[in-house]
C-alpha cells in the first residue's frame, strides 16, 4: 500500500548552511533551505557582469516555487507510479526543467545576462516514505556519511568524466591532457536538461552535505568527514566545512550545507518500506526519432583517436565546431567554462 506526503513522517530533519565570497569580487553561489518543504538547494552561477549570481538565485527560488504549488498535489501522490517510477524524483527533475527554462528567459531578455548559466545540487525528503530524492546537474555535488563512511552520492558532470565513461582505460599521461574546469551539463546551457536524479533510504544517523566546487577545491574527502563527524550540530558544521575552505584562500566562492537526519519525536522505528510496484507497459507504438540539425550554437566535440603505433595511448583532441570566443563561452568565477557539447 502507498502513502502520499499526507502521512505522519517518522524522520525529521535538521539543516543549516551558508556561502563565503572567497577570493571573488561578487559572490555567485546561492544556498537555499527551505524546511518548510523539505526541500535544500546549492547552485553555483556562471556568467558575465554578475550574471552568475542572478542564475543561481533564479534557479533555487524557481525549483523552490514549483514545489510550493504542487504541494497539495504531492500530499496524494503515491511513492511510485504505476510505471515503478518514484513520484517524488519525477517532481523534482520537473522543477529542474522549469528552472533551466526561467534561466533561459532571463538569460535572453538581457544583453548583460546573456550566456548566463549555474549548476544545482537539491536533496528533497520524502519523510512519509524515508527517501531523499537527489537531483543535480554540473559539478555542486552532495555526499552522506553513514556508519562513519563518507560516500558521493553525486558524479560531476564534467569533460573529463564525460570522456572516462567513453574510454575507461584510458591511459594517465592522455588523461592529464584533458581540461578540469569544463563543465558539459548545466543550468541555462540548452533547451532541455538531462537532470541526474536518484532515490535513497535515508536512515537514522545519516549526515548529507551539499557543496560548491569551491568548497571540494580546497577541502579533502577526508577533510569533509572529519568535520562533519567532529560537529554536534548542522551549524557547527557547517562553519568547520567553510573554515577549512578559507584557510587555504579559495579563489572561488565556497557554500556548504549540512543535513542531520534522526527519528522524529516519539517514533521507535521507521516503518515498512514501500515497495515499487512491478513496471507495467503501455500499448506499444511506433518509435519516432527527430534529428535537428539546424544548430546554429557553437558546440565542442571531443574526439578520441586511436594511435595506430601505440594503442595504450589514444590521442585526445578537443575539436571546437566554430571558433569560441570568450563572450560566447559561460564562465563561472574561477574561469570554469561551461560548454554545450555535442553527445
Amino acid at each position: 500500500m502507498t502513502r502520499g506526503l499526507g502521512a505522519v513522517a517518522s524522520l525529521r530533519v535538521t539543516g543549516a548552511g551558508d556561502t563565503h565570497i572567497g577570493g571573488r569580487e561578487h559572490n555567485e553561489d546561492a544556498v537555499l533551505l527551505r524546511p518548510d518543504l523539505d526541500l535544500y538547494l546549492v547552485a553555483d552561477g556562471a556568467g558575465g557582469h554578475n550574471a552568475g549570481n542572478v542564475a543561481s538565485t533564479l534557479a533555487t527560488t524557481t525549483v523552490a516555487h514549483y514545489f510550493e504549488s504542487t504541494l497539495e498535489q504531492a500530499k496524494e501522490a503515491p511513492a511510485y507510479d504505476a510505471m515503478g517510477l518514484s513520484w517524488a524524483a519525477r517532481r523534482l527533475a520537473t522543477a529542474f526543467q522549469r528552472a533551466n527554462r526561467e534561466v533561459i528567459e532571463i538569460a535572453r531578455s538581457s544583453e548583460q545576462k546573456k550566456g548566463m548559466g549555474t549548476t544545482l545540487v537539491a536533496a528533497y525528503f520524502d519523510l512519509a516514505h524515508s527517501m531523499l530524492v537527489l537531483g543535480h546537474v554540473g559539478d555542486s555535488r552532495c555526499y552522506r556519511l553513514r556508519g562513519g563512511l563518507l560516500e558521493r552520492l553525486t558524479q560531476d558532470h564534467t569533460l573529463i568524466n564525460d570522456v572516462l565513461e567513453l574510454k575507461p582505460d584510458i591511459d594517465a599521461d592522455s588523461a592529464a591532457k584533458l581540461p578540469r574546469n569544463v563543465i558539459t551539463n548545466a543550468l541555462g546551457m540548452d533547451e532541455k536538461v538531462r537532470v541526474s536524479v536518484r532515490t535513497h533510504q535515508v536512515m537514522p544517523g545519516d549526515r548529507y552535505v551539499l557543496c560548491s566546487d569551491g568548497l571540494t577545491d580546497e577541502v579533502d574527502d577526508g577533510q569533509i568527514q572529519q568535520a562533519i563527524q567532529l560537529a554536534s550540530t548542522p551549524d557547527e558544521a557547517v562553519r568547520l566545512l567553510i573554515d577549512l575552505a578559507v584557510d587555504q584562500v579559495p579563489r572561488d566562492n565556497v557554500s556548504a550545507l549540512v543535513l542531520l537526519c534522526g527519528l522524529a519525536p516519539g517514533v521507535g522505528r521507521l516503518p515498512e518500506q514501500s515497495v515499487p510496484p512491478r513496471r507495467t507497459y503501455p500499448e506499444e507504438h511506433d518509435a519516432v526519432l527527430i534529428v535537428d540539425d539546424d544548430d546554429d550554437e557553437e558546440s565542442m566535440e571531443v574526439l578520441i583517436v586511436e594511435d595506430p603505433e601505440d594503442d595504450d595511448a589514444p590521442e585526445i583532441q578537443i575539436v571546437e565546431d566554430r571558433p569560441a570566443t570568450d563572450a560566447g563561452k559561460r564562465r563561472r568565477p574561477d574561469e570554469t567554462i561551461v560548454h554545450k557539447r555535442k553527445p
